[in-house]
């Protein structure tokens, strides 16, 4: 049988239920969102003519849940028009809703007569083809289902979500005992390609992987810092980047998740887990117990493991609990010299932990024995939770933010040697690991001519790790000789099919003379070789625009000529991208800023990731974008414009308002869609809520494309004149009397209006892409020649962040 899932119900209305329907709007799914009716009229309910059979009261707690999900930080939905896909009600009046829905998801309160009564009701209701699933992170799926009829079982399984789901990557997929494989297959598939997830199937057992392995790795954590006399931001000092955790450490981590959350989490698996030799590690410290009675609960609270103030004198400052003396005080981070070694290694992130492993100081100590203890855990809950190191590894990664996983971590430091570690620490070392040892077996991942493969404890030899078809990796692509041209910025590699990538490689993708070298030969050998060229990578950004530091040497060097030809040359190599005569398309992710958002602009199709944060942002530094960007949102504005629109008089304000609000305020798009809604992205791109599998989408856009491809013809774009100029003066007189932006930001939004109003053309006249992109060189290097923006640009490199003067 073939499955679908068209529209969906929710029940729960919650922080996790309005998010996961939230994010199924942003996948284009439909939902219901259905919660209890509320106990009794408040005397606000009354004073508002309220009654009992008010649909406003009845489905307030479902209408309050997507209220919330709207106004979440960081936003749930991708844009807050989603809204309108998600229809609210309550459990006794509109629980039919769910008669045609192809999933039905329960969310509701951690109870477990509760859920099964919800059950029974839905049971009777749903269609035959329904599949049906529960979000529970604690209650195990045959508990559940244990009242269930024989067909609804086959069609029921957990599907828990990590908070937030729209962010969070990691989905857990738990089969009952009778679930069909067909629906364990499609449920995975959809979560992958359609809800853009990394799915693990896990076995029923309490808190499946993610949070099993993850609890014990902060609680194993939180030991060490108490057993060694450490206190919170000494502990975060060391278990950090470093050891490929998240930035938020420990303590900021949970802060972040909630006290509360973790405490309920530990108890749980305390109670839940009597067989499990670490069990003893889940009982939640007295420091936790105390700041659960303070009600110390981290970010929600504002105040956790860390606390900020601000001093008499107006200045911010960060506090951390000296849990000895349950008191915030102020610290300086604390120095560890493996630390510090570790990160002034040259090399790779595997490099520089084997120095920070093997150091001699206190931290060192902690990584040690903290990293032992996670992969010894690890491997022990192998088959009990999973059948697999893969899925434990994809579930720290996907839903803790590590870098490696436990295994992927421990053949980064070499197994014997983390074995004698092991020994010397007097910690158990599993018997499957000798075993493995024992057969010549020394890594858990290999590299073969056909592969990866992993090593499998149970037939003790490796297997295979089935690869998706649709996940380009370009590491994987340069092995193999695909590369096709490179340079030290930028790499072009056959990525099959007919197809090339160009991919870049400079810290942060940033834009640099021998990138925009490879963008000219890339066009040229595309035309000849190629059906198209994508423009894509997988750093966690697509390219945070240009390299600035590049651009202050020019400046305080006096050499403008240089200045101008550089950025001549990037305005061209655009506009190469833009009229090649095979399809250009480009593949933005993560921040793609200023060139990177002009780059994106000047392709025939874009095909960017649903987390997207992309915008024009170069007044922050004292300029206005100059690689096209000002030019390319005129003509996007205006482009479909009726013929003889313009010389009928048509008012061009409204248009070209938004182009000078986009750039003069900086606006940044939170994801794809919002992008679009301003216009960096046309309705016609294409997004991708995978990221793994953006690249398979571009290169299938290119060959869709490329059978009935035919570059633009070059655009002529109406402007407005000094009318622009008025218009843009009074908007800036009275932001700058409101005291909302300085004197040099209105000098700066005054030059974006000069090249938006067309220099000195009157009212309706057409211009060229090539007039207005001098225009856009010229005030960028007039403004560059000013100290105010040479100050910023130099602040914006030293602090990372713009000055305002």
């Amino acid at each position: 049988m073939s499955y679908e899932i068209k529209k969906a119900a929710v029940l729960g209305a919650g922080v996790m239920g309005a998010t996961i329907a939230a994010h199924l709007a942003n996948a284009g799914i439909r939902s219901v969102l259905l919660d209890i009716v509320p106990f009794e009229l408040t005397e606000d309910d009354k004073k508002k003519g309220l009654t009992k059979e008010s649909p406003q009261w009845r489905n307030r707690f479902a209408a309050n849940g997507l209220e919330g999900a709207v106004k979440s930080k960081p936003a749930s939905f991708y844009s807050k028009n989603l809204k309108s896909m998600i229809t609210v009600g309550n459990f006794d009046d509109n629980l039919g809703l769910i008669a045609d829905c192809d999933w039905v998801i329960e969310v509701v309160v951690e109870n477990l007569k509760i859920k099964q009564d919800l059950f029974a009701k839905v049971e009777k209701l749903i269609k035959p083809t329904c599949i049906v699933s529960t979000n529970t992170s604690g209650i195990p799926i045959k508990d559940i289902s244990a009242n269930f009829g024989e067909r609804l079982k086959e069609r029921f399984l957990g599907t828990h979500f990590f908070n937030p789901p729209r962010y969070m990557k990691l989905l857990e997929v738990i089969p009952g005992e009778k679930t069909k494989k067909e629906i364990v297959e499609f449920i995975k598939c959809f979560g992958e390609e359609v809800l853009g997830k990394g799915v693990v199937i896990c076995k029923d057992v309490p808190n499946f992987v993610g949070n099993r392995v993850g609890v014990f790795d902060i609680a194993n954590a939180m030991k060490i810092m108490v057993d060694k006399g450490m206190q919170i931001w000494e502990l975060d000092a060391v278990i950090g980047k470093g050891v490929g955790r998240p930035g938020s450490s420990i303590g900021g981590t949970m802060d972040l998740v909630g006290l509360d959350t973790g405490y309920h989490v530990m108890n749980n698996l305390y109670e839940a887990v009597p067989h499990d030799e670490m069990r003893e590690y889940y009982k939640p410290t007295d420091v936790m117990q105390k700041m659960m009675d303070n009600k110390w609960l981290g970010n929600k609270t504002k105040q956790g493991f860390y606390k900020r103030e601000t001093t008499a004198n107006g200045k911010k400052t960060k506090l951390g609990l000296n849990y000895s003396t349950m008191k915030y005080v102020p610290f300086e981070k604390p120095r560890y010299d493996s630390v510090s070694d570790a990160k002034k290694y040259e090399g790779a992130f595997e490099q520089k932990l084997n120095v920070l492993f093997n150091g001699k100081d206190l931290a060192a100590e902690v990584v040690r024995e903290y990293l032992c203890r996670n992969f010894i855990y690890a491997a022990n809950r192998i088959p009990e939770i999973c059948d697999d190191i893969p899925t434990i590894d994809n579930a720290m990664k996907w839903g803790f933010n590590h870098k490696l996983g436990p295994f992927e971590t421990w053949d980064a430091l070499g197994l014997k040697n983390v074995v004698e570690t092991m020994k010397s620490l007097k910690l158990k070392v599993p018997k499957k690991i000798g075993d493995m040892l024992k057969a010549g077996c020394e890594t858990f991942y290999l590299k073969k001519d056909d592969g990866r493969y992993y090593y499998d404890f149970e037939t003790k030899s490796y297997i295979k790790i089935q690869e998706n078809s649709k996940i380009i990796y370009l590491p994987s692509l340069k092995e193999r000789k695909k590369i096709v041209k490179e340079n030290a910025s930028a790499s072009l590699v056959d990525i099959g099919d007919g197809i090339a990538c160009l991919e870049f490689h400079t810290k942060m993708n940033t834009i640099d003379r021998d990138m925009i070298d490879l963008i000219y030969e890339s066009c040229d050998i595309v035309e000849r070789d190629f059906a198209g060229l994508v423009l894509a990578n997988h750093g966690q950004n697509f390219s945070a625009g240009a390299n600035i530091f590049q651009v202050l040497i020019a400046i305080q060097q006096g050499d403008w000529d240089l200045l101008d030809q550089l950025i001549h040359r990037f305005q061209y190599a655009n506009m190469r991208m833009k009229f090649c005569e095979k399809p250009v398309v480009v593949a933005p992710a993560g921040l793609s800023l200023g060139g990177g958002c002009e780059m994106t602009m000047h392709g025939a199709r874009a095909q960017a990731c649903g987390e997207t944060y992309i915008g024009l942002v170069e007044v922050g530094v004292g300029v206005i974008p100059a690689g096209g960007g000002t030019k390319e949102l005129m003509v996007r504005v205006t482009e479909g414009l009726p013929a003889g629109a313009v010389e009928s008089g048509l008012n061009l304000q409204p248009l070209y308002q938004k182009v000078f609000e986009n750039i003069g305020m900086a606006k940044v798009a939170t994801s794809a869609l919002e992008a679009v809604e301003l216009g960096y992205l046309r309705k016609t791109d294409g997004i991708s809520i995978n990221r793994d599998l953006q690249m398979w989408d571009a290169k299938q856009a290119i060959l869709g494309l490329s059978k009935i491809y035919r570059k633009p013809s070059p655009a002529l774009i109406p402007v407005m004149g000094e009318n622009f100029k008025g218009m843009a003066s009074a908007i800036l007189y009275n932001m700058r009397h409101g005291n909302y932006i300085s004197d040099y930001d209105v000098h700066v939004a005054m030059k974006l209006a000069d090249i938006i109003s067309g220099g000195y053309c009157a009212e309706g006249t057409f211009v060229t892409e090539d007039y207005l992109l001098d225009l856009e060189r010229e005030a960028f290097l007039s403004l560059c020649g000013e100290q105010k923006t040479q100050d910023r640009i130099m602040h914006m490199l030293m602090k990372g962040r713009p000055l305002r003067n």
